[in-house]
Order: structure tokens, then C-alpha cells, then sequence
């Protein structure tokens, strides 16, 4: 069986092919199809079902690119095209907008004056909700350390995770890794069924939702299944070195002075490191210090390194939420 993908333009097909035509041999491989490219055409043979997994395949990533576009050459234009803009005018302006799509990490747009920064993922927008939300996708962006300090609920977990996705989506890492400190909150995971991975993948589930609510179940699978992705306990780096990696450590607040220098040493070549957290939901044993806190001092003078403070007027999740958290602070003031 043989298809073939009409593309609308030399830059749309360079954006697709992917640097030295990577995303055309990933397909091969993955799929067992063989790919051919002439210009402004994609033909994909092999057998039926590999054939249409790899159609699909194309399709998504051509359909992120072109919304990408779309979306970029509307703000260009002042909100859309209008009825009196010519076709002409628009592939003009889309052809345009693709051109001047350069290998930046972020979709940075400018509307009225305001920088704006935005994810198309899984078929919907992620982007920040607040000043402070920008300036951490930002530090992201220009950092190859960023911690992200700040209460539940204000995208700390969230934005790092869809920065991440995005760079791997478009090539400027070739994995994710993504972990936690297995500290009990409370309860010992001792009493739980199973062996250690049933014990630790309850705990590690907060970010799998993340991961899921960005990419499709089997996609997120596919690449959980090849080691692309990797979500493990904090554990599991000791001895390691991550090279071309987007690395994520989420509840750092819970990580030990020691694991958290373990931590940070484990990043390699054309990689780079978010940790998050919230200094006010400390569960390690009394006497242990965390190490989210302790590197607040240790390594803010450090180029590279950039820290952002998020705070209760960048929760997205229920009001009641920002409320909480205020309360909870004053009564934390009380002598």
C-alpha cells in the first residue's frame, strides 16, 4: 500500500522532515514503512496497517505545525484574515509565518505590546495565567537549571511538564525523565499491596495525569514503552549521567540536602533540569533538612541556575484553593 502527504510549502516540509530528515527515518523504524521525500510530497509504502500508522503519525505533527502557524499568522494580522484578505494574502502570511519559525523551544508571540507564550498540545492551548507563570516559562526558555518554588495548584508541575513535551515533540531533547522523592505524607508505604513498583506507582501518578493530559494515551505508552519517557523515584538517578535529556523533579521540597546535590550532578551534555516545589509541605522525618531550601542559598549566584517564586495569585485550580492557602498562611504567622 502506498500514500502520500501534499504539503503546502518548502518550509512546512522542512518543519516536518525534521533536522536531517530524523522524523522520516523515526518513521521507518517505528512503523516499518519505507519514506521518501521529494520537495512538497511525503510518500509512505509498506503494508496497510503500518501504512496508516505512519499517515497518522505525519498527520499529527503536521497538523501541530500548521495550528502553530495558523495561530502565530492570526495575531500577525490583528485576530484573523477577515472576508476582504485574498488567498493569496494568507498562504502569503502563512508561508511567512513558517519561514520565520525558527528552533526556539517556545511559541512566543507579542499581542497588543505583550509577550505571550503558548503550547498546542493534544489538540488545546497550554499557557500561562499569570505574570508570574510567564516569567517561569521564560527562565525555562533562556536556563538550563530552573527551580520553580511555589504553593499547589499555581502550574509548576504543569508548565515544566508541557515545556518538556514540547521539546521533545520537536526535537531539542531526545528523552524526558521525570521523578520524585518516595517520601510517605503521612502514611507508610509499607502497608500497601503489592511489591516495591505497586508500592511507588501510586505515588509516581501525579505525574502520569500530567503527562496524559498532554499527550494521547498510546502515544505517551509508546514512548513510556521505548524509554523515551521515563517516570521513576528519585532513587533510580544515583550513578547516572542524562545527556539530551529534559529532566523533571517534582515535591523537591521532600528531597534531602544530599539527594538533591545527587540530583542536580546527574545532568549531562544538552540537557537541562526543572525542579518544583513547595517549601511549605516539608514531609521528610523531623531533623532532616530539604534540599529545595538549603539550595536557595547555595546556588543563587550561580549563572544558568534561575529561581522562580509563584505564589497564590498564580493558582489555576478552584478558587477556594487561593483561600486555602491564605488561610492557612496566617495561621502559620500566629505565634
Amino acid at each position: 500500500m502506498e500514500k502520500t502527504i501534499k504539503l503546502i510549502s518548502n518550509e512546512e516540509a522542512a518543519l516536518l522532515y525534521g533536522s536531517l530528515d530524523e522524523r522520516l527515518r523515526r518513521a521507518e523504524n517505528e512503523f516499518g514503512v519505507h519514506v521518501s521525500a521529494s520537495n512538497q510530497k511525503l510518500t509512505i509504502s509498506g503494508s496497510k496497517q503500518s501504512v496508516k500508522k505512519a499517515v497518522q503519525f505525519f498527520e499529527d505533527e503536521l497538523d501541530l505545525i500548521r495550528n502553530d502557524a495558523m495561530r502565530a499568522a492570526q495575531v500577525e494580522t490583528g485576530g484573523g484574515y477577515g472576508k476582504n484578505r485574498s488567498s493569496e494574502g494568507k498562504s502569503a502570511s502563512f508561508k511567512r509565518t513558517l519561514k520565520e519559525k525558527n528552533s526556539s523551544t517556545y511559541d512566543a508571540l507579542k499581542v497588543d505590546g505583550e509577550l505571550q507564550m503558548g503550547f498546542f498540545l493534544k489538540g488545546k492551548v497550554v499557557q500561562p495565567k499569570s505574570e508570574n507563570q510567564r516569567s517561569y516559562i521564560q527562565s525555562i526558555q533562556r536556563n538550563d537549571i530552573v527551580i520553580g518554588i511555589g504553593p499547589a495548584g499555581t502550574g509548576k508541575t504543569y508548565l515544566a511538564m508541557a515545556s518538556a513535551i514540547d521539546a521533545l515533540k520537536h526535537k531539542r531533547v531526545s528523552r524526558l525523565v521525570l521523578t520524585r522523592p518516595a517520601v510517605e505524607a503521612g502514611e507508610s508505604l509499607g502497608f500497601l499491596p503489592g511489591d516495591l513498583t505497586a508500592k511507588i506507582n501510586p505515588y509516581l501518578r501525579p505525574l502520569h495525569d500530567a503527562l496524559y493530559d498532554m499527550m494521547d494515551f498510546d502515544e505517551a505508552a509508546r514512548y513510556l514503552r521505548h524509554g523515551t519517557i521515563e517516570v521513576a523515584p528519585l532513587a533510580y538517578m544515583r550513578g547516572r549521567t542524562l545527556n539530551d535529556s529534559f529532566v523533571i523533579l517534582d515535591e523537591g521540597q521532600n528531597c534531602t540536602h544530599e539527594q538533591m546535590k545527587m540530583f542536580l550532578t546527574r545532568l549531562g551534555q544538552s540537557s537541562r533540569a526543572v525542579v518544583t516545589g513547595d517549601i511549605t509541605q516539608i514531609d521528610l522525618p523531623s531533623g532532616k533538612r530539604s534540599g529545595l531550601v538549603t539550595i536557595q542559598n547555595i546556588l543563587r549566584e550561580i549563572h544558568g541556575i534561575k529561581f522562580c517564586y509563584l505564589n497564590e495569585r498564580d493558582v489555576i485550580r478552584h478558587k477556594l484553593v487561593q483561600e486555602i492557602i491564605l488561610a492557612y498562611e496566617k495561621h502559620d504567622r500566629k505565634p
